[in-house]
């Protein structure tokens, strides 16, 4: 068998996450069948991250030993042939062999990206609705990219850690965050190492806090030192959140682009 790597997108807002449950209502469920209807064979898929209900992907990367061999364009006509409008596999590779290491989604990662979409007007947008998070007062984008400074770099992110996470250690590395404003529209794109679960929208829900002006520029500095997650501002909606990019060695020959933040809305 063959290692197939795809790069699937999908609108999160009408599944219960990524990850397979019973009721069979996620990507991963739907992913697995349109596999099922494709070769006629049973197989089960690893993606680089998982996401949770209504948080879309641009570029979630998955992996899974093929049973039968197709050409890329192939697997990619075929399974979207089975997938609803919703989930869409964008590109198709086979594995790089390499000697020291097997090609895996997830731990062959170096980072990740999410960009979190925010919808900054007094009323609230029904075009924009499951899509980006929506702040009515306004926003000062400035203290907000001040704010997220003192986040950049290696760090215990328990003050923005869910209470269900299930990572082993709090310590991330987050390689840079950036904030983007178009009109109404401001992207925040977040790049580490790795995520704990809930952390970005934890982080998120804080920045906010700081945009209205309802806590000063240095509080995240404060959060992070005193790694309470009761202390910081609640998770914010699943709805602005982007999975939207795995980076991986250029070992791997993988067909991935550049992802241009307002490129998708």
């Amino acid at each position: 068998m063959k290692r197939l790597v795809l790069g699937i997108q999908y609108d999160g807002t009408p599944w219960h996450g990524w990850q397979t449950q019973l009721s069979g209502h996620t990507v991963q469920d739907r992913l697995e069948f349109a596999l099922r209807k494709f070769t006629q064979a049973d197989i089960k898929t690893t993606c680089a991250g998982r996401t949770d209900t209504g948080v879309h992907a641009i570029e979630q990367v998955v992996h899974f030993d093929a049973p039968v061999e197709r050409t890329a364009s192939s697997w990619v006509r075929g399974l979207n042939t089975h997938l609803p409008p919703s989930i869409s596999v964008r590109w198709a590779a086979i594995a790089k062999d390499c000697p020291e290491q097997e090609f895996h989604a997830r731990f062959s990662a170096r980072s990740r990206t999410y960009h979190y979409l925010l919808y900054n007007h007094p009323i609230r947008s029904p075009l924009r609705e499951g899509k980006a998070g929506w702040v009515f007062r306004p926003l000062d984008a400035e203290r907000m990219r001040a704010a997220a400074q003192c986040l950049i770099g290696t760090h215990d992110f328990s003050a923005f850690r869910s209470a269900d996470c299930q990572a082993k250690s709090p310590i991330k590395i987050m390689h840079g965050i950036d904030l983007v404003r178009r009109g109404d529209l401001i992207v925040i794109k977040l790049h580490a190492s790795a995520f704990l679960q809930h952390m970005v929208r934890n982080i998120v829900g804080s920045l906010i806090y700081v945009g209205t002006g309802r806590q000063e520029v240095g509080w995240l500095g404060e959060l992070m030192a005193q790694k309470n997650r009761h202390l910081a501002a609640p998770t914010f909606s699943p709805h602005g959140l982007y999975l939207a990019n795995i980076d991986y060695d250029p070992k791997w020959e993988l067909p991935q682009a550049p992802v241009d933040a307002f490129a998708h809305w």
